[in-house]
């Protein structure tokens, strides 16, 4: 019983590795289609109002479909050139961040702080830095690249939502459980509807006041602090070093710290203040996990895989709930247990 025991745990270890192994290889086909789908859940809501209000599904959907299309054209227009001139201008940003450190070590030198040239390039370079936020960037524009794809396959998946039901009544007595799939459904979307509106109030603070030092492209900065607010942990500091780092290079030293200043307050405002008073109810995952998550599926996924780490590891977690073999693992997952009546 035991060997059989360790056998089942072997098999299932070695499923997860080939799983985890296909996900890698089909990144570029499996990353368009989270972002769809998840975007197609957070239209579900409205999708649901519209039908309420006696709208026909294909207008529900054609509705939908054109509120997307608007946002995406209003993004490219504001972001898509400051993406452009951004990459161009880089490595003129990088030259002018070598210079800047130089003059740095050069002024700790003459206080009597040395520092080896070398080591310091070694461990950290400035420009090193400027050019990940370039890559960030760029990354970016690719995923504005595949937008006609991604909304493509918004409207499919809006429109076989619509007919679900529909399709569920067919089924009688042979339709499986909504269950699940409800508390799923439910669960993501409260997770995204706070974390959006946090983000976008984010974004939006960071890039008024990126505004008013004077940075360049601010609108792209407070995009960037609005996707990276959903990475869990590490996104605000994440986004805060290209936005710092251009200011340090295009206004020197005081307008740096008046920007990594801004960063600071409004995360804090935000991530202290405003999210523990409804994120609680909205993710059910524990701290651990959503750093772990985070880990994993960037790794698996790349940047959209930090973005989508909390709603896919919520996936996991439902399906583990499902099955009572498993469900010890779904409350280890989960942020906390309610205690039980002695």
């Amino acid at each position: 019983m035991q060997a059989s025991r360790y056998g089942g745990f072997l098999v299932a270890a070695a499923c997860f590795v080939v799983i985890v192994a296909g996900m890698q290889a089909a990144t570029s086909l499996l990353v368009p289609f989270l972002l769809a789908t998840f975007i197609a859940i957070i239209c579900l809501p409205p999708l649901n109002w519209l039908a309420r209000h006696r709208i026909s599904s294909g207008a529900s959907v054609l509705i939908i479909t054109l509120t997307l299309i608007i946002v995406v054209l209003l993004l490219g227009t504001f972001v898509g050139s400051s993406i452009s001139d951004f990459s161009s201008n880089l490595p003129i940003y990088q030259s002018r961040l070598k210079v800047i450190s130089g003059d740095l070590l050069a002024w700790l030198s003459g206080l009597g702080i040395s520092f080896s040239s070398q080591s310091i390039i070694d461990n950290f370079s400035p420009s090193a830095a400027m050019g990940m936020a370039g890559k960030l960037v760029s990354g970016l524009g690719n995923a504005l690249a595949n937008t006609f794809l991604i909304v493509l396959t918004v409207i499919f998946l809006l429109i076989e939502a619509a007919a679900l039901p529909h399709k569920w009544r067919a089924m009688g007595k042979y339709a499986p459980s909504t269950e699940h799939f409800g508390r799923f459904v439910e669960s993501v979307n409260s997770y995204l509807a706070i974390k959006g509106w946090v983000s976008l109030a984010t974004g939006a603070v960071i890039s008024i006041w990126l505004a008013v030092l004077g940075v360049d492209y601010p609108l792209l900065w407070g995009l960037i602090a609005f996707l990276f607010n959903f990475v869990p942990n590490i996104g605000s500091i994440i986004a805060a070093i290209p936005a710092v780092l251009l200011a340090l290079v295009q206004l020197g030293p005081g307008a740096a710290l008046g920007a990594g200043a801004g960063y600071v307050v409004v995360n804090i405002v935000m991530g202290n203040v405003v999210e523990p008073r409804f994120m609680g109810r909205g993710v059910g995952l524990s701290t651990l996990v959503v750093f772990l998550s985070l880990v994993f599926w960037g790794w698996v996924l790349g940047p959209v895989g930090m973005l989508l780490s909390v709603p896919l590891t919520m996936i996991v977690k439902l399906a583990l709930e499902a099955n009572e073999q498993t469900r010890w693992i779904a409350i280890l997952l989960g942020s906390d247990v309610e205690p039980q009546p002695d």
